[in-house]
């Protein structure tokens, strides 16, 4: 039984938004090298930035789950099935945003958009993943939890 799903936000659009923008203040300072790079520079940065966190993907990875802004890659992280304690469905509010952050006393929140999410308990730390598929996430992590937690531990030698 595998997972895999990815959400996609509005973030690029945005980013083309304000690319375009700066197209008309490059043609102001063409005729200044240094302010054309950083202009330029700054809209491929706002582009990398953008497109990468415009899609966040969630999938199974074998024994853990994974993580993943992009294309392009940005970030990523691992959730092992078997370090999770709890699995539910929860709500971000506005003020824990969009992206990968910290917040006191919430965890880490990985979201592109909306506030729909799944809080994880896994070693310790709370972890939040924003999807607009909560229900079959949160029934996919039970079942793996239930799976990795039930399953002896076993060494090959």
């Amino acid at each position: 039984m595998g997972y895999e799903h990815t959400q996609r936000g509005p973030w690029r659009w945005i980013g083309y938004a304000i690319v375009v923008a700066l197209v008309p203040v490059l043609w102001q300072v063409a005729d200044e090298p240094v302010a054309v790079v950083l202009i330029a520079g700054g809209a491929a940065l706002i582009m990398v930035t953008t497109e990468g966190f415009s899609r966040l993907t969630i999938r199974d990875d074998g024994d853990r789950l994974g993580v993943y802004f992009g294309p392009p890659p940005i970030a990523r992280t691992q959730i092992a099935y078997r370090d999770i304690d709890t699995v539910e469905a929860d709500r971000s509010t506005f003020l824990d945003g969009w992206g990968i952050h910290w917040t006191p006393g919430r965890g880490v929140i990985y979201n592109v958009w909306g506030y729909d999410c799944v809080r994880i308990t896994a070693d310790r730390r709370v972890i939040r993943l924003g999807t607009d598929d909560v229900d079959t996430l949160v029934a996919f992590l039970t079942a793996k939890r239930y799976e990795y937690r039930a399953a002896p531990l076993t060494s090959d030698s």
